[in-house]
């Protein structure tokens, strides 16, 4: 039973490319504009935090957040999003994409808005109620993960399938760029009119008190993305796929696809029930483990380890700009002075270096298909870091600090024209209908445990800038790449299929049948192979 025959199936993925594709691209890529953003400005006000609430006149340096607190604060929303991406991933399949997209949403633009709001008299209330909301917050942004992907993935036509969702995902390096952006637009705003001295001229003085508001305003200002794009997302159908394949109601499908492909659909209402009864294996089955198992290890394990060194990276380079002589001495600056420069560095990195991977990705993932991007990415990264584990010492001096920091701006840019990008999109193409969502949120959610790996641990070999610590944070780095780059071989090629072909949903088997072939000549002959097993 070829998926091809239900019309429905055929006509998006054959659809050209229109308006309607771009929406979609937008809707779901401002959900992830918004995750980015709040997940990484915490890095830019982490160190105004701890001289706000934790200085200390003893120790005669600028007040900073204890290990413990720190790794709390901008950890706490990872932990959400692993919980969030299991919850929402699973309720994605069970009750439609569409009905949990909004809540996601209104839970990000509540929380964004709280987190802004933490207040207390103590330092502790504070950092307990920012941790509440961010938590939270994080819980929300998990749900958008595998919604996002699927929803894409399932509206999109087979020829730019990968383009699209690696589009939607790219958001994320946008996100990014205006974490920084923002950060330092306000505090150059607050440091123009409430500027002071540095922290070795005057130590109390040097922390602005103004400065309480510029974190919670930079916070706050993750709502309004979300809130911007809330009514369009209220009011995308259901995928033709889920109403269709899940739902059983292949006329409903046809009018809902019908009308946004501008054309006429037939309902194909036998052609859905046979299909349906052939793949009714559910997730923990023996058949599905038959079928997709060893893609699951392969999407899930290749997450886990590169977020490991993508997160740790994000999250801990604060703590490198000094060494780069990107930003001055703490002693040097006051706390606005601290949080400019903080941005300023960030902004550039991500615009030079993180930015244009991703759309790299977007250009080259149909050419050059997911698999290639994948492995050359992790390779590259792993070349990259140990480069700069092995040269620390030499690299650190100010002579060299460009060529550090092109370094390090190259392992972000190979991190995301790599597995950055492609993680997100394959697990969105692999696996069945039924289980889509669900399988990419625990590929997703495996990647969150990669990152809390990188977020409450490689963050204490960074933190105090020991030279030591900081080399043997990147050695460890290099060698959880190289594993990825191994565990690559797990997963295969979807480039140019729809969706039922890959996961064999259409009565070809799917790929595990097929797994010993090489993953170019699978791709190339795939239209043979599909007809000896249809």
């Amino acid at each position: 039973m070829a998926s091809n025959n239900i019309s429905v199936l055929n006509a998006l993925d054959n659809a050209r490319t229109q308006w309607y594709h771009v929406t979609a691209i937008v809707i779901a890529g401002m959900g992830f504009f918004t995750d980015a953003y709040d997940l990484f400005c915490i890095s830019t006000v982490s160190k105004l935090l701890g001289r706000l609430y934790y200085y200390d006149p003893s120790t005669g340096k600028p007040g900073k957040l204890p290990h413990s607190i720190n790794n709390l604060v901008i950890g706490v929303a990872l932990v959400g999003t692993l919980t969030g991406q299991l919850f929402f991933g699973y309720l994605g399949d069970k009750l439609g994409r569409k009905k949990v997209y909004g809540v996601t949403l209104v839970l990000m633009v509540i929380c964004a808005i709280c987190s802004g709001l933490s207040l207390g008299y103590s330092a502790k209330a504070v950092m307990g109620t920012l941790c509440f909301f961010r938590f939270w917050l994080g819980f929300g942004i998990g749900g958008d993960y595998p919604l996002s992907a699927t929803i894409m993935s399932e509206y999109a036509n087979k020829k730019t399938r990968g383009a699209f969702i690696a589009a939607v995902f790219a958001m994320q390096g946008v996100g990014i760029i205006f974490a920084g952006l923002v950060s330092m637009i306000l505090s150059k705003v607050f440091l123009d009119n409430y500027g002071t001295v540095p922290f070795s001229t005057e130590h109390v003085f040097s922390t602005e008190p103004e400065a309480d508001y510029v974190w919670r305003i930079v916070l706050m200002l993750g709502a309004l993305p979300a809130l911007l794009t809330f009514y369009w997302r209220m009011k995308m159908p259901e995928t033709g796929r889920y109403t269709a394949l899940i739902e059983g109601n292949a006329k409903q499908a046809a009018a809902d696809m019908g009308k946004v492909l501008d054309i006429e659909i037939q309902a194909d209402q036998d052609r859905v029930a046979q299909f349906n009864s052939s793949n009714e294996y559910k997730l923990l089955s023996h058949e599905f483990f038959k079928r997709h198992g060893r893609h699951l290890i392969g999407t899930t394990t290749t997450w886990f380890l590169l977020d490991i060194a993508f997160y740790s990276q994000n999250l801990t380079q604060k703590d490198i700009f000094p060494t780069m002589g990107l930003t001055s001495k703490a002693e040097n600056v006051s706390a606005l002075e601290e949080m400019f420069e903080t941005s300023r560095a960030m902004f550039v990195i991500a615009l030079l270096g993180t930015f244009p991977g991703y759309w790299f990705t977007v250009a080259f993932i149909e050419k050059i298909g997911r698999f290639y991007i994948q492995l050359v990415g992790f390779f590259m990264m792993s070349l990259f870091m140990l480069i700069l584990g092995v040269k620390y010492d030499y690299l650190k001096n100010e002579d060299h600090k460009w060529t550090f920091a092109a370094l390090y701006g190259l392992t972000f840019f190979f991190a995301n024209f790599g597995p950055n990008s492609t993680t997100f999109v394959l697990p969105a193409e692999l696996f069945p209908t039924r289980v889509r969502s669900t399988c990419h949120a625990l590929s997703a959610a495996s990647g969150k445990a990669g990152a809390m790996i990188g977020a409450f641990g490689i963050q204490n070999y960074t933190q105090d800038g020991d030279v030591h610590k900081i080399k043997k944070a990147m050695m460890f780095l290099a060698f959880t790449n190289i594993l990825g780059f191994f565990f690559t071989f797990l997963v295969t090629e979807t480039k140019g299929r729809s969706l039922e072909e890959i996961s064999g949903e259409d009565g070809g088997g799917g790929e595990t049948q097929m797994a010993g072939k090489k993953t170019e000549s699978r791709q190339e002959n795939w239209e043979e192979d599909s007809r000896n097993y249809g």
